[in-house]
């Protein structure tokens, strides 16, 4: 058993029971130190979906992590990001079979989206019923001006890495 943690720093972690930190997992987007509201995987834990306070949802790929723990080879991938709502994410909750992701915000909102692509397949409360299969027509609610991002990039694992320090030196002939 892994616990996840998010937290306001931007950073989600893996603990193991015992209390060892086992991964460092920081999001790849224009804003990587937002905070972190909330957080859910699927029932086979192969996607961890976390909620941030600005609205955005970002999704992992962690299945290969958890194959083989010790080794340093099998990472945790940010696979997609989007903005659900345009107030902090509250809670979220992802049903696998039906490939769906509830968002819920302090705006009072619950959204659904589908889990694989970000798109936008209505709210609870909307006068018609939800389409469930696949979009033809990519729609956006009418607070949300940004589109979901897939993040295509190989070669870039989201982990801690070091910060480098630039001191100030005054230079007194500049």
């Amino acid at each position: 058993p892994v616990l996840a943690s998010a937290h306001e720093n931007g950073y989600i972690y893996l603990w193991s029971i015992q209390g060892n930190l086992l991964k460092e997992i920081l999001p790849f987007s224009k804003y990587p130190s937002v905070s972190l509201t909330a957080l859910c995987t699927d029932i086979s834990t192969n996607i961890l979906l976390a909620g941030s306070k600005e609205g955005y949802i970002m999704r992992w790929s962690i299945g290969s992590f958890f194959k083989d723990l010790q080794d340093s080879k099998n990472q945790v991938k940010e696979e997609l990001c989007w903005r659900a709502h345009s107030t902090k994410v509250v809670d979220l909750f992802h049903e696998e079979e039906k490939n769906v992701v509830a968002t819920a915000s302090i705006d009072g909102s619950v959204r659904l989206w589908h889990a694989t692509n970000g798109y936008y397949l209505g709210y609870f409360g909307q006068p018609r019923k939800f389409e469930l299969s696949e979009i033809s027509e990519l729609i956006l609610p009418c607070d949300i001006n940004k589109f979901p991002t897939i993040i295509k990039e190989e070669s870039k694992y989201m982990e801690k890495k070091k910060k480098s320090e630039y001191p100030l030196i005054l230079d007194r002939e500049k």
